[in-house]
């Protein structure tokens, strides 16, 4: 599987229909975010099936500020529709398939759990 190129008009689509979506935002400027490129597209083909997308920043700058992109490259993945990792900073190889395989190993009824802990509390 390759990677996606990711727009605001799509993004929420994806995120809801797909179990697991890596999301690299970029630009093209950014000499860390070409390096990352290519470790990002090698995970594409090594896990074919999480979702790996990509945005743009310059092209979607209503996305990348929605996201709260500060800094690039920044990888968030979403499992189930909801954000569980977010990260500014090229990853290595082998930390990218560490993130991907905490990712998948997650209890999301867990997570669904502690989410909705923190909004109890954060409601009282």
């Amino acid at each position: 599987m390759a990677t996606h190129e990711l727009t605001e008009q799509g993004f929420a689509e994806v995120i809801s229909n797909n179990d697991i979506v890596l999301v690299d935002f970029w630009a093209e400027w950014c000499g860390p975010c070409r390096g990352f490129a290519p470790v990002f597209e090698k995970s594409s083909e090594s896990n074919a099936d999480v979702y790996h997308g990509k945005v743009d920043t310059e092209a979607e700058q209503g996305l990348a500020a929605a996201a709260q992109i500060t800094s690039i490259p920044t990888l968030m993945a979403f499992r189930e529709g909801i954000l569980v990792f977010s990260q500014a900073g090229a990853l290595p190889a082998p930390q990218l398939q560490q993130v991907v395989d905490a990712v998948k190993a997650l209890d999301m009824d867990e997570v669904r759990q502690q989410i909705a802990e923190h909004e109890a509390n954060e409601q009282q």
